[in-house]
């Protein structure tokens, strides 16, 4: 079965090791969550497997389906079949949401594959009826004055759109009210299959209520350091981290 194996990573930023001997696989049909404090490494990780320039990775293997990423650029790491959706994700004025999308599925197509619009409009289309985006939104520049929910629900639309093979939500739920998380929540499970996996990066077990992970994982210094099912973000939401550490030094 294909996976994303991470093993004995090591990240730094600016000389600082963020990352730490860091090692995960999440086998494709499986959700994953990471929960961790601040400054744990979550984001970095979320990061550095999308080849982000400012993470220096100085040891260990990232590979998905036969590719280590390690070696890769950015647009090669997505056209292999990885998504970030990120926390803060990027205003791009004067380039639409339907022109975004279309050149990122364009990006990804055979080149003697034909590009059908009327198909790509009715797919798109039917993806923001489901996630609640206005169709108007298709003209407005990407995330351009976009709420802090809207720019989530775009986040997913481009995820369902791209159809990827593994995807990576980093804190996705963050600035999100109720009903805004529950829509986003739904558009992620819809895309839940055998076929695709995920890691699913939160603060909060508010989040894994509907978005249900197979796995639960507890980062702390830039390493896994407890892993349980569901029930250990729970236990983590109502007892905090400190027990954590307190058996990390113990």
């Amino acid at each position: 079965m294909s996976t994303l194996k991470v093993q004995n990573l090591s990240v730094y930023i600016e000389d600082k090791p963020i990352l730490n001997d860091f090692s995960l696989e999440i086998p494709y049909g499986e959700v994953h969550a990471i929960m961790g404090p601040n400054g744990s490494g979550k984001s970095t990780l979320s990061k550095a497997l999308a080849a982000h320039p400012n993470y220096d990775i100085r040891n260990g293997t990232a590979e998905l389906d036969g590719h280590n990423l390690i070696d890769m650029e950015p647009d090669e790491i997505s056209r292999a079949g990885l998504f970030l959706a990120f926390q803060y994700p990027i205003e791009v004025p004067g380039v639409t949401i339907a022109n975004f999308i279309r050149a990122a599925i364009q990006a990804r197509m055979e080149e003697s594959k034909l590009f059908k619009a009327v198909d790509y409009y009715k797919k798109l289309y039917q993806k923001m009826d489901d996630l609640g985006i206005d169709r108007k939104f298709t003209a407005r520049s990407l995330n351009d004055g976009f709420s802090g929910g809207e720019k989530k629900r775009c986040e997913i639309l481009q995820m369902a759109m791209l159809d990827p093979k593994f995807c990576i939500l980093d804190e996705t739920d963050s600035g999100l009210d109720i009903d805004a998380l529950r829509v986003v929540s739904a558009g992620v499970n819809s895309m839940r299959s055998s076929n695709r996996g995920f890691l699913v990066i939160t603060h909060y077990q508010r989040l894994l209520d509907y978005i249900v992970p197979d796995k639960v994982h507890v980062m702390w210094e830039g390493k896994i350091v407890r892993s349980g099912d569901k029930d250990l973000a729970s236990e983590l939401e109502s007892k905090g981290y400190d027990w954590i550490k307190e058996e990390l030094a113990a």
